[in-house]
């Protein structure tokens, strides 16, 4: 999803008004070829499950090149969804177009999304999400047809915090790369632009434990921030941006045996958790291993790739894409550099 989870109204109001058009009567944009249900013939796809640290099962799809040479060992990426997404959201698509460059590809769900293990459904739980990609990395080193010693990581949104994370103490991850990063702690704590206030900061703070008692008492599950489900007058240009998405055809999905909790709804009681993630702390540390950051020119979230390239320590790579705003990197086809993370991958998976 976005860093909005956590307190949507509060980053909205900190944020800048980007030009977006009016998509209260046409909320569907299919325009720059959004294709997020891609289904490539180039590849087989595999339904796998593999546990992570705490024995929990995650879910993911493997996609093969079918043309692969199997009696050699291939590189390989993982790809994670954006956050409060599922791996259906964005992720497919991207493996599948890596895997037709020729790379063995894993999209996954985070535990407590998706098909992955983990209850209460939707729990924010930032360190089992960074974890998951080590278990992904266990995984993938298992398999035959990968080489165990040229695993990259890719992460979209959220995820490219969650990868990062992971990284700075997985030196298995030998290549890293964001797409749309949202650095999950830093929105959480400060919004974006640093727009929420330390007092706004404790009223979320007070509203999760609240709500964290009323559910230790017997009380149910409630659920915050996330992608509105209708658009109305007032409804934020980010919002509306998330909106073209999320609650279209265009990206809508439903996990199997959820249809009560749409995505990028987190729980209320957990979703002050991200702010005690600070992802890039240790950004330095994963030198000499190469980070390609890659983010939309019109991005509201664009500041976090450019405070992440300028923490992290060489080689590193910012890619900036021409008229792409947040979204727009999720499934625009036209706009995503499939290229050039084509190009990072295979030259420093090796």
């Amino acid at each position: 999803m976005h860093a909005t989870i956590l307190s949507l109204s509060l980053l909205l109001a900190s944020a800048p008004m980007v030009v977006l058009p009016d998509r209260q009567a046409f909320a569907q944009d299919m325009s720059n070829g959004a294709d997020n249900f891609y289904r490539s013939d180039a590849v087989t796809l595999e339904k796998v499950s593999f546990r992570n640290k705490l024995g929990m099962q995650v879910v993911g799809n493997l996609f093969v090149p079918k043309t692969l040479d199997r009696s050699i060992a291939a590189p390989a990426i993982i790809v994670g969804h954006p956050m409060g997404a599922v791996k259906e959201q964005s992720s497919n698509l991207y493996a599948q177009k890596l895997a037709e460059e020729g790379f063995v590809t894993l999209s996954f769900d985070l535990p407590f999304w998706g098909e992955s293990e983990g209850q209460p459904r939707n729990a924010v739980v930032p360190e089992l999400y960074a974890d998951a990609f080590s278990a992904a990395t266990d995984f993938l080193s298992t398999r035959a047809e990968v080489n165990a010693e040229a695993i990259g990581v890719l992460g979209i949104c959220g995820s490219g915090s969650f990868a990062l994370s992971a990284a700075s103490i997985d030196p298995r991850m030998k290549a890293i790369a964001t797409v749309s990063m949202y650095d999950m702690g830093a929105a959480s704590r400060d919004g974006l632009r640093n727009g929420v206030s330390l007092d706004q900061r404790r009223e979320m703070m007070a509203g999760a434990v609240k709500q964290r008692m009323a559910e230790f008492t017997g009380g149910p599950i409630a659920y915050t921030g996330g992608t509105t489900t209708e658009l109305t007058a007032d409804t934020h240009p980010i919002q509306r941006e998330f909106y073209d998405f999320y609650r279209t055809p265009r990206g809508e999905f439903t996990p199997p045996g959820q249809p009560e909790i749409p995505t990028t709804q987190p729980t209320l009681a957990s979703n002050t958790a991200f702010m005690n993630f600070y992802p890039f702390a240790a950004i330095e540390t994963i030198s000499p291993r190469p980070l390609l950051f890659i983010a939309g020119e019109n991005a509201h979230s664009i500041e976090f790739s450019e405070d992440a390239y300028q923490l992290a320590a060489e080689p590193k790579e910012l890619v900036i894409v021409p008229n792409a705003g947040h979204v727009d990197l999720y499934d625009r086809t036209a706009l995503i550099p499939f290229g050039k993370l084509a190009e990072f991958f295979r030259g420093n998976l090796s």
